[in-house]
């Protein structure tokens, strides 16, 4: 089994997911990462086992189910009583020793695992995952909480500080743990990037002023190549700017809104994702596979979809630098929003909570009660994100004038890169990317 030169983070410096990232990057490779989630046990461990001999350098994944993300763990119980199969893994309901049993062997220094949830209000998740020794997992008190669920910001902070809280004690068994903000992945699509931005720095502040010392800044790619390079080079430069000492990575997101219906579309737009990875200098991708627009996928489509994304990646050369991007304001804009929002409260938790109240933070197309719902985007046509409406929000300098989107405008943003990729494929991309090159070389020589 090979993993391109061997897996980084063996030694004994590599004692968090933060730390085996760092070490994977350093070595010049990009990690890998699923959304693997099963509620069988067996099938859970099979997953992990799988990604880990993954050709790839990767980190693994247990995501919940939906009745654990809502704290409705007797729910969760009922089901597994009756067999039924759930959409993730019920780590609440399970109980600690069969998740023991389902990372042990696997899960260590050189495979670490994160857990994926979904929840605003996740203390139960947290008490689960540190008794059974794992230390890293993800969200925020505002993109677990606006996207998902009806619980006023403020509580879903205040519980993400109860969290926060809890889960730094985990250094007194030597581990070190890991957070990694959800904020850069804010409704998926459809958020213009310098809102990301500036929403991934403010939760990873929170976590910050919490006692975390290890976390990620996630970035969602959208539908334009160029704009996403110059988003995550702001990402990048604020968080230096921001964060201080802290051990901090970017993890970028294959496209998370709806994904195209051939397979070679699909393999593209994934390609695409490690590539961008690779020239903004993030350390880590989460992937999506070829069956994303039809079902959730099995075991097998993601072991495949890891290994094509780190091919992708090994076959990028270059690596961008924040110079290296174009800069239509992005980064000016999401300092802006920073900047403003943090001089409301000492308190990061107390700032964001005031930010959405007056509509200096507000989300275009979220529905929650706590989101003032006055700002607006649309897509160009050649996919970048703009504002139309912004509300309260001090980005006026952005703003692209007031453009009225129908319901069917809509409609055709959200399927831009379905359409882009597969009429790629139709017209001929009958090879992924990966595989060309592979054609070439072996022509060659």
């Amino acid at each position: 089994m090979a993993h391109l030169g061997g897996r980084p983070g063996t030694g004994p410096s590599a004692r968090s997911f933060g730390a085996f990232v760092g070490a994977a990057q350093r070595a010049g490779h990009l990690v890998v990462q699923p959304r693997m989630g099963m509620s069988d046990p067996r099938l859970m461990r099979s997953g992990l086992r799988a990604t880990r001999q993954a050709e790839a350098v990767t980190v693994g994944t247990i995501t919940l189910d939906s009745y654990t993300r809502l704290d409705s763990h007797e729910f969760a119980r009922r089901a597994l009583a009756e067999g039924v199969a759930l959409n993730g893994y019920p780590i609440v309901a399970h109980g600690t020793a069969t998740t023991l049993g389902v990372i042990e062997g696997i899960a260590g220094p050189d495979f670490p695992i994160q857990v994926r949830h979904g929840s605003p209000s996740p203390y139960a998740i947290f008490e689960a995952l540190t008794a059974a020794g794992l230390a890293a997992t993800e969200g925020g008190p505002v993109s677990y909480c606006l996207p998902y669920s009806r619980n006023p910001l403020e509580r879903s902070v205040a519980d993400w500080a109860r969290c926060c809280e809890m889960f730094t004690r985990l250094k007194e068994t030597g581990a070190e743990p890991h957070l990694e903000t959800f904020g850069g992945c804010m409704m998926g699509q459809l958020c213009p990037p310098g809102l990301l931005v500036a929403l991934a720095v403010l939760e990873a502040l929170f976590f910050k002023q919490h006692g975390l010392r290890s976390v990620s800044l996630s970035y969602a790619q959208q539908t334009s190549a160029a704009q996403d390079e110059e988003a995550i080079a702001a990402l990048a430069t604020i968080a230096g700017e921001l964060l201080g000492t802290m051990d901090w990575h970017i993890v970028v997101y294959a496209y998370m809104g709806v994904f195209p219906r051939t397979p070679a579309g699909a393999a593209l737009l994934l390609e695409d994702a490690a590539r961008l990875a690779v020239r903004t200098g993030a350390a880590r991708l989460i992937v999506k596979t070829s069956a994303e627009a039809h079902r959730i996928p099995n075991i097998a489509e993601n072991v495949a979809a890891l290994e094509l994304a780190a091919q992708a990646a090994a076959c990028e050369p270059v690596r961008r630098t924040a110079a290296g991007s174009e800069n239509t304001g992005i980064l000016d804009e999401a300092r802006t929003i920073i900047d403003a929002v943090l001089a409301l409260a000492p308190s990061v938790g107390r700032a964001l909570v005031q930010a959405f109240a007056t509509g200096l933070l507000d989300v275009p197309y979220c529905l929650h009660p706590d989101n003032a719902g006055r700002t607006r985007s649309y897509l160009d046509g050649e996919g970048r994100l703009h504002w139309c409406e912004v509300g309260s929000m001090p980005v006026r300098r952005t703003v692209h004038g007031r453009v009225r989107l129908s319901s069917a405008d809509l409609l055709r943003s959200l399927s831009f890169a379905e359409r882009t990729y597969d009429q790629l494929a139709l017209a001929g991309a009958t090879f992924s990317r990966v595989t060309r090159t592979r054609h070439e070389k072996e022509s060659v020589s």
